[in-house]
């Protein structure tokens, strides 16, 4: 899961970031309403934590640009406002949840949990593709009803493909989705093939298919071959 926090305080960005990485979600930072408008026109981010005051610009007008731009992206306002006309506005205008700061990080993670499962039914919580089969929820994986071990990176990057079956992805993209948008900056982002190779080792020797495609110059694609 990818997370943007929208936060000018560095410390309490820094302390967010920190925790919910441990979590297992990518986080990235925005430290104004600007950085935040241009990352959510070039990223995809599955919850925003968005704080309503910035030292140039107002959350709620950031608010209005996430609904119309990626209504499908969770948002969880984060500020010390606590009135309850603000709170109202706020959660009229879109946001899925609002939480008062100061707040503990657990409970924050826990709403963020909460926000995502209402966007998740039930039925949708196992992702399936063929003798493949991965629980959303506990993060387990199973071949053939077979459960199999993978590393987090390895397991967020299955999901990935599988989402996005049949669409070719290049290596940045991957990077971007599994590492963060840091990876647009860095020369060199060739230890995706060595993720990629350890991933289809893995689901060959529990018995899948390879369903990974290779397309020279241009990036990969998850293919029912």
């Amino acid at each position: 899961m990818k997370i943007l926090i929208v936060e000018d305080h560095k410390e309490l960005a820094a302390n967010t970031t920190d925790y919910l990485k441990k979590e297992d979600y990518i986080c990235e930072v925005a430290s104004n309403a600007k950085e935040a408008l241009e990352k959510i026109e070039l990223f995809e981010y599955d919850c925003i934590l968005l704080d309503l005051m910035l030292p140039d610009g107002n959350g709620l007008e950031i608010l209005k640009h996430i609904k119309n731009d990626a209504p499908q992206t969770s948002v969880i306002i984060v500020s010390a406002k606590n009135s309850l006309d603000t709170k109202l506005t706020g959660l009229d205008d879109g946001a899925d949840d609002y939480i008062t700061k100061p707040f503990s990080l657990p409970e924050l993670h826990s709403r963020i949990k909460a926000v995502l499962r209402r966007k998740t039914p039930e039925a949708n919580r196992i992702l399936s593709f063929n003798e493949i089969a991965i629980d959303l929820e506990s993060k387990e994986c199973r071949i053939n009803d077979q459960l199999f071990n993978l590393t987090k990176k390895e397991l967020n990057l299955l999901i990935y493909f599988i989402n996005n079956q049949n669409r070719m992805l290049s290596k940045q993209a991957i990077a971007s989705h599994l590492w963060g948008d840091y990876t647009y900056s860095i020369d060199n982002i060739d230890f995706v093939y060595q993720h990629l190779k350890n991933l289809r080792k893995k689901i060959l020797d529990a018995g899948g298919k390879d369903y990974l495609q290779t397309v020279y110059g241009l990036g990969y694609k998850w293919i029912d071959k």
